[in-house]
């Protein structure tokens, strides 16, 4: 009888992780495309001009392009920064690196200026939420004297 209840202690075991890996992976994917598709908006908001193959481009025609990358090319994008790598910094036909040129700054690799990005946005996510907690605990406190 303990063989059997240790084969059904070991299987549980088993499933709850694989359900955990799943899980965290789903999570992992999520987070990656939310970081992505902001990066996207970025890019088009971003009043730059984008230089692929040697043409220039406006930032919603470049976001454009971007997301079709993006959306043909998900399988490499497991996270912001392969999504940089592999879709958003070459051309994937001529292997050029495209350009970004913005103005007072000046032209730079997309690959570069995208980093840059993401790394404001994460800097901007992590103090919305060290902000967010002391936020509600101040206004729930009442009035301080």
């Amino acid at each position: 009888m303990e063989g059997v209840s240790t084969k059904k202690v070991f299987l549980s075991l088993i499933i709850s992780l694989v359900a955990s890996l799943l899980f965290a992976s789903n999570a992992y994917s999520a987070t990656a495309d939310a970081e992505i598709k902001a990066l996207l908006q970025t890019v088009g908001s971003s009043g730059c001009v984008f230089i692929r193959n040697g043409s220039e481009h406006s930032a919603t025609e470049a976001e454009n392009h971007l997301r079709l990358k993006y959306r043909n090319g998900k399988r490499y994008a497991t996270s912001a920064e392969k999504f940089i790598e592999q879709l958003a910094s070459k051309s994937s036909w001529t292997g050029s690196v495209y350009q970004i040129r913005c103005p007072g700054v000046g032209t730079v690799p997309s690959g570069q200026w995208l980093t840059e990005r993401l790394q404001e946005q994460r800097l901007e996510a992590d103090s919305d939420e060290l902000s967010a907690p002391a936020a509600t605990s101040n206004a729930s406190s009442g009035p301080s004297r």
